[in-house]
């Protein structure tokens, strides 16, 4: 029995050697294929510029890849840009793999399998296309239930066109960079006629104009229960444009388009290639606006920087108001991480880690609330306090991506242009109050946005001793919060300097 016993053990050691043995092997081939798309990818950015790569190919995420067929998997997140790749970068693609890896025969670009679905624009000849897309009595079928999407829904809310409740006008905190484009949109949902049309919001990925797109349309329908509202993103205008056009409902489309008393359009830098999309769109444009209907485009770049898109188009986009949305500025940052800490009560996050938080992470609003989300979920999870050291270790991607060296040369030189000072007294011995105080704040710049120590700052300064950057430091401090022209001057150069 222990003979048989010990016979058994021995091949379970083996078959797990085995298994262990297939998924070293699995990973090795992972690693290999992660390596070779790196290559190809670097190839392709040179070969068609930057903007191109960063938009189509820069998003591909690899598939498996069937050693016995040949054929590896390529994704892309939506149908859209999927197909848009498949047409114009196949070949490339395809012969990029084969060079690097001769045993990739066939290269398939598909839409991720795991990609959310996004609600499709129905426009079957049931007599309801025109009616409201958030109206349930209006959109019901016959079998009482509504159809969007191919799912059947017994209730219509704003949900299911698109709107996200949380983005709402009061979760919008405002501040001197976006007051305008809030202003514009609230004006854009109110009762009234507004007095410009459309309203075009401009601004970097992060900085909130979808969370006003979305404020806009719930704000609208409050003021207009009934209205009639179609939110969407310029990639799905052009697929649905497409859609119809091969199913020969273009009828029903532009009915249907050109039937909303309030169109909202994200993502715009997106409606290029297709000139015949463009030109419906450019029509649907000046149906509405003829009607007086209310129209809101949003974009990371102005109008005329759009590229690949038709000049009348370009032209009608601009024609209203363009409004831009500025990089939040650091009172913007905390004032958004404290308006969001609201919402987690009764987390405790101290105030040196808010003001860490709003100081580090300045490229966009979205990295900024995803990083307070973060902290928080780990602390309560994990049982920890939130520390400025936990921040540190657990935000490690987000800060590195965020911070910017910034250089005492690059602070002095900036101080010295605010305060017109000449760059020479800085190491100078002069100790003339117009020289002396701008070389305290350019010192007490230095402590705050460098890791620097004091003797090294002093080294920069024409070899002052550290006990002299110390008292800098310190007076600077006390006169911001006794002197309000010093704190406003003190704010506006830690604004230049880290935009």
């Amino acid at each position: 029995m222990r003979g048989s016993s010990a016979g058994g053990r021995l091949a379970m050691a083996r078959s797990k050697e085995d298994r262990g043995g297939t998924l070293m092997s699995e990973d090795q081939e992972a690693v290999n294929l992660a390596a070779d798309w790196a290559d190809i990818s670097q190839g392709l950015r040179k070969d068609l510029g930057q903007q191109l790569h960063s938009q189509w190919i820069k998003p591909i995420q690899l598939g498996s890849f069937c050693q016995e067929t040949g054929n590896l998997d390529l994704y892309l997140p939506t149908e859209f840009s999927a197909n848009w790749v498949a047409d114009r970068f196949a070949d490339r693609l395809s012969l990029a793999w084969k060079i690097a890896r001769p045993d990739v025969r066939h290269v398939r670009v598909a839409v991720h399998p795991g990609r959310r679905q996004m609600p499709e624009l129905r426009l079957g000849n049931n007599g309801n296309a025109r009616r409201a897309a958030n109206d349930s009595t209006n959109m019901v079928n016959d079998a009482g239930m509504m159809m969007l999407g191919g799912e059947e829904l017994g209730t219509m809310g704003h949900a299911s066109i698109g709107l996200d409740p949380s983005l709402t006008f009061a979760s919008f905190v405002t501040g001197a960079s976006n007051i305008l484009a809030s202003n514009a949109s609230q004006r854009m949902a109110a009762p009234e006629t507004p007095q410009f049309a459309p309203l075009y919001l401009k601004a970097a990925t992060g900085q909130g104009k979808t969370h006003l797109l979305h404020a806009i349309g719930h704000a609208y329908l409050a003021a207009h229960p009934r209205a009639r509202l179609f939110y969407c993103s310029a990639e799905r205008f052009m697929v649905e444009f497409v859609q119809a056009l091969r199913q020969n409902q273009m009828i029903e489309f532009k009915s249907r388009l050109r039937g909303f008393d309030l169109l909202l359009v994200d993502d715009i830098q997106f409606i290029i290639g297709k000139a015949s999309a463009q030109e419906e769109l450019l029509y649907t444009i000046d149906a509405l606006l003829a009607e007086g209907k209310r129209l809101v485009f949003a974009a990371d770049r102005a109008p005329q920087a759009l590229d690949g898109v038709e000049q009348r188009l370009l032209s009608r986009l601009s024609m209203g108001l363009v409004a831009d949305i500025q990089p939040a500025d650091i009172e913007l940052r905390r004032s958004i991480l404290e308006h969001r800490l609201a919402r987690f009560s009764p987390a405790q996050v101290p105030a040196d880690v808010i003001e860490f938080l709003a100081r580090t992470i300045n490229r966009n609003i979205r990295e900024l609330v995803g990083g307070l989300n973060k902290l928080i979920a780990y602390a309560q999870l994990t049982g920890q306090a939130v520390s400025l050291q936990l921040a540190e270790e657990q935000l490690t991607d987000i800060l590195s991506a965020n911070r910017r060296r910034i250089t005492i040369d690059e602070i002095q030189r900036t101080v010295c242009q605010f305060y017109r000072v000449d760059r020479t007294e800085m190491s100078s011995k002069r100790r003339a109050r117009a020289v002396v105080r701008p070389r305290q704040v350019a010192m007490y710049l230095a402590k705050v946005l460098t890791p620097r120590s004091y003797p090294e700052i002093g080294r920069k300064f024409g070899g002052r001793d550290h006990s002299t950057v110390i008292h800098a430091v310190r007076l600077i401090e006390d006169l911001r919060t006794r002197d309000a022209d010093m704190d406003g001057d003190v704010r506006s150069l830690l604004r230049q300097l880290e935009s």
